[in-house]
């Protein structure tokens, strides 16, 4: 009675993270973070110039076994993305590798509300750890405590909240923002351009990666001629960065960044549209449509992170936390790497 009564609750709770938007894809298996800085570890390199791919997550991490058959819910800030879909990979593979369950139970769009509906439904269906990678570091926290409160673990992956966590996995976003520029910046003077406007386009304004992406681009043009105008913000949606993109145009600038995968891909595809080869566009993230438009030259770069590191080594660190080991909030920064013509595969 006991069991079919717990098993009647799991089905439950999944089918109200399904109704609400909180999508579960769970799979069974057998990036300097300000609000955790009291560990710093550098994984990987801030520039490599080549690409990894995801034989390279797990292959310097120690083998890790869980003690118990541990639930980990993986929520990311949506589940469409690319980004996220590589992250979720990395981390089935670690969960294979250490005797865990893994379950993707993400929104089906970049949204606060939905983000934190994953992380009730996370607690009420009972999971030992949560890896998240936060849509809104202040929308979040509430429940990200209430979850700490009930004994249940967190680590971050690709974006905190303002909740010290366990441990921290990702791109230092700053960092590789202002690569983003001084590639742009470089570009730019190539075609004997000093001066003009430079367009930016992010998902939203809370986000701290694609924050901080932000901050690190405009540092890289300081000192300069050229004005950087205004973020505008797509929600991590395409259509809407072309959109914006197009508008930039419009208005004559010389440069676009995209801080995200969505807002990359808009911008490539409104240069492309645009037939103009010398607007230079720069972006963050790799999917194959940014892949491509790098490869037929309407953007100049992306900067590739390394999500399926970000999701073998957080699951690994769940794992670690849950046999007993302490972390101290360590923050581990799994590398970026800028491709453009000559490396993207």
């Amino acid at each position: 009675m006991k069991k079919a009564l717990a098993v009647f609750l799991s089905s439950a709770v999944i089918a109200a993270a399904l109704l609400s938007g909180c999508s579960s894809a769970g799979t069974k298996g057998t990036e300097q973070l300000e609000s955790s800085p009291k560990t710093e570890e550098s994984s990987a390199p801030a520039d490599t110039g080549k690409e990894e791919g995801s034989s390279a997550a797990g292959a310097d991490a120690e083998a890790v076994k869980a003690d118990k058959p541990y639930k980990i819910a993986l929520i990311t800030m949506d589940s469409i993305d690319q980004h996220w879909v590589n992250l979720n990979k990395g981390a089935q593979e670690a969960a294979k590798k250490d005797g865990v369950t893994v379950d993707f139970m993400s929104p089906d769009t970049k949204d606060d509300s939905k983000q934190i509906e994953c992380v009730n439904n996370a607690v009420a269906g009972g999971y030992d750890a949560i890896m998240i990678a936060a849509n809104g570091p202040d929308a979040i926290s509430g429940s990200l405590k209430e979850a700490i409160d009930k004994g249940i673990k967190l680590v971050y992956v690709d974006s905190p909240a303002n909740v010290d966590a366990e441990a921290s996995f990702s791109t230092n976003n700053k960092e590789g923002g202002k690569s983003a520029g001084e590639e742009m910046l470089k570009a730019l003077k190539a075609k004997g351009i000093e001066s003009g406007d430079i367009g930016i386009i992010s998902t939203n304004a809370s986000t701290q990666s694609t924050v901080d992406r932000d901050a690190g681009f405009r540092e890289a043009f300081e000192g300069t001629k050229f004005k950087l105008l205004e973020t505008q913000y797509c929600d991590g949606d395409a259509a809407k960065a072309q959109s914006i993109a197009e508008n930039y145009i419009t208005q004559g600038v010389v440069g676009i960044f995209g801080a995200n995968e969505g807002s990359t891909a808009g911008a490539g595809n409104a240069i492309k549209a645009s037939g103009n080869s010398d607007i230079v566009g720069v972006g963050f993230d790799k999917s194959d449509t940014i892949k491509g438009l790098v490869q037929d030259g309407y953007l100049l770069c992306t900067m590739a992170q390394n999500p399926d590191k970000m999701g073998s080594l957080g699951v690994d660190a769940c794992v670690e936390v849950l046999n007993g080991k302490t972390l101290g909030g360590k923050v581990t920064d799994t590398g970026v790497s800028v491709l453009d013509k000559s490396n993207i595969q």
